[in-house]
């Protein structure tokens, strides 16, 4: 058995294609329509893990409710600091500053997509 997708509904799909291609630099795959919904599908640069992103056609306005249940996703970056001028650039901010997670060099820190889902990014130490 194999791992497709994670879906989310999307508030506003611009804003959101936005995130997840210029600043994650997942690429889009395809869409498909369906009766009340447009789905993009969203490769990571390796083609290895894929992101749903659901437009509903009536969406709230308010957008949707991140329930208790769902965490983050995480994405690897290769480094921290260039990912933080690029985020920067880009106008984005970090919800949890880049920090030493096991005191070996090993950064993690926190963003979150336009609807709020957190993302993890993770910069690990190669030794």
């Amino acid at each position: 058995m194999k791992f497709l997708h994670s879906m989310i509904r999307v508030r506003d799909i611009d804003a959101s294609l936005k995130f997840y291609t210029e600043l994650l630099n997942m690429k889009l795959d395809h869409k498909k329509r369906l009766d009340d919904c447009e789905l993009y599908f969203l490769n990571d640069e390796d083609n290895t893990c894929q992101i749903e992103l659901t437009y509903n056609d009536e969406t709230p306005a308010e957008g949707y409710k991140n329930g208790n249940a769902f965490g983050h996703f995480a994405f690897s970056v290769s480094s921290m600091d260039e990912f933080t001028e690029k985020m920067n650039n880009l106008g984005y901010k970090y919800l949890y500053e880049p920090f030493d997670l096991n005191g070996k060099g090993s950064m993690i820190a926190f963003i979150q997509d336009p609807d709020g889902n957190e993302i993890e990014l993770i910069e690990k130490v190669v030794w």
